[in-house]
Formats: structure tokens, sequence, C-alpha cells
């Protein structure tokens, strides 16, 4: 039964999108695609920075962990969401499930955050302050960045999740949305839930606002140092440095801002800034290109040598 008079659901009904099957079969294809090419391009870009020792810098270092990140962001919720569209009807989720995939998307887009704010103070220094980039952005600063943003991620979202999932949802257990999305589990809550979603949502501003300060900071201070180089080639390769960064951080924030919308700006997050960001990293750099063309011959020639 999918309306219920008392009592908590301990199973939920996913709606998915909404159409006839032609539409998702189109959808199905369009987005199996999406997720391929976003797996596979940032597969390619983390074993590439693993193994060329031309990419082993701060700034490849911490896009490695992003296209980590960037996978299993898009992992959490795409292979069901796919699953569903092949599916006649609605989809159900066990209460469990719903909670472990709404704590996953959640800690990982929250640890995303905190490196992409990383990353930008990271082409400050490397911008504004050169002579000293080795020693302020070593190795063990590195790996300290990266391990504070994946546990503060997963640290920062129990709370929230679990204060969502103490409400009693005995409205109804369709949730309207191909994920398990907080929003419209509220929309479900009998319970008077407007002081949790107020501190739900301080707690958001907090993550976003403090991810995007020093992100704001780093760049008035880059653009200001970039204006002041006297040659229009220096201008252009220093501006080279952060452009590929700065076009990411542009398109992830702004679909942050209205997140909790609809589920077409849940598709930006899930499915196009994760496809998007092997192309925004890599097309326009010379190094990573040059990086993957070796790369490429020394395998080819590893099987012809086998065969």
């Amino acid at each position: 039964m999918i309306i219920f008079i008392s009592g908590s659901a301990t199973e939920f009904y996913l709606l998915g999108f909404h159409g006839s099957k032609e539409l998702h079969d189109i959808l199905f294809a369009t987005f199996f695609f999406l997720y391929s090419v976003t797996v596979m391009g940032n597969m390619v870009i983390i074993v590439i920075v693993c193994v060329d020792k031309r990419l082993q810098s701060p700034m490849y270092f911490f896009l490695g962990h992003l296209s980590v990140l960037e996978i299993l962001i898009t992992s959490v919720a795409v292979p069901l969401m796919l699953w569903g569209l092949l599916l006649p009807g609605m989809q159900a989720m066990s209460l469990t499930a719903c909670s472990a995939q709404l704590y996953l998307y959640l800690s990982l887009g929250t640890s995303e955050l905190v490196l992409i704010g990383a990353m930008a103070v990271d082409r400050y220094v490397a911008v504004c302050n050169p002579l000293r980039y080795n020693i302020i952005m070593d190795s063990h600063t590195c790996i300290w960045v990266v391990i504070v943003s994946w546990v503060f991620g997963f640290l920062f979202q129990i709370w929230p999740v679990y204060a969502t999932f103490q409400l009693t949802f005995c409205k109804s257990n369709v949730i309207d949305h191909f994920l398990c999305d907080r929003g419209q589990l509220l929309k479900l809550s009998c319970d008077d839930s407007l002081f949790t979603e107020f501190i739900l949502f301080l707690m958001a501003i907090f993550i976003i606002v403090g991810s995007l300060i020093p992100t704001i900071i780093s760049y008035t201070y880059i653009i200001s140092t970039i204006l002041k180089i006297p040659s229009a080639s220096g201008r252009r390769k220093a501006f080279s440095t952060c452009a590929s960064h700065f076009t990411f951080v542009v398109i992830g924030y702004r679909t942050c801002l209205f997140l909790y919308y609809n589920r077409v700006v849940s598709l930006m997050v899930l499915v196009v800034t994760p496809f998007l960001n092997p192309f925004i990293f890599t097309l326009r750099n010379d190094k990573f290109i040059e990086a993957f063309r070796d790369v490429m011959k020394r395998c080819s020639l590893d099987v012809h040598t086998s065969l």
C-alpha cells in the first residue's frame, strides 16, 4: 500500500521520470552514454596522474582525488536510476538503502566542495606566490588536505542524515524523484520538522559558503596578480593554470545553489558535471595531453612486444 494512515514508512517507492516507455528508452540511452563516458574519462585522469611523473604536482594530485569523487558521486545514484528507467512502474527502496544513498550522496558532495575550495587556494599560491609554492604545497600538506576533505565530508553529514530519518514518514511512501532526495523526504514527514529543516538548511549554507569564500578570495588575488603581469603571453600562461578549475567552480556552484529545487538540477550534479570534468581539466592542458599520448605509446609498444 502506498498511502499511509499511521505509523512510519519502512519502504519507499521512487517515481523516477514521468513519460512513455519510448521516452524512458531515450533517457536510458542518453544517461547510460553520459555515465559510461564519465567513469571512463575520470578513470583515465586517475591512471595518467598516477603513472606519469610529470604530473606529480599538487594540482594533479587534487585532480586525481576530484575524479575519484566524481565517479563515486555519480555511481551512488545513476546505476539505480538507469535500472528504474528499464523497469515499468515505481522502484522500491528500503529505508536502510534510502538512508545509505542519501548519506553517501551528501558526504561525497561535501568532500568535493571542500576539495574544490582547497584547489582554489592551491591555484592562489601557484600564481601569487610561485617562489614558495613547492615549500607551501609540499606532499605532506597535500595529503593532509585530501584526508581532511574526505573525513570532514563523511563526519559532517552524520547528524543531518540521522535527523532526517528520525522523522515519521506517514503522509506517503512515494518519493517524487529518481533518488532518495532529502527535500522530498521532508515533504513526506507528518512531524513538525520546521526547526530541523532550518538547521539542515544552515548546515548546507555553511558548507557551500565555507568553500566558496576561500575560492572567491583566492580568485580575487589571482585576477589582481594576473592583471599586473606586463606581457600578454605571461597573462595568458598564468590564467591557463586556473581556467579549468575556475570553469569547474562556476558550473559546480551554480548547480549547488539550486540543488533542492527539482530533479533537473540533481541531474546536473549527478550526470552533467561529472561528465564535463574530464573535458574541462584535460582538453586545453598541454602537459596532460602529452602525458596521455606517452602512456598510450608505451601501452601500444608493450602490446606489440608481447605479441
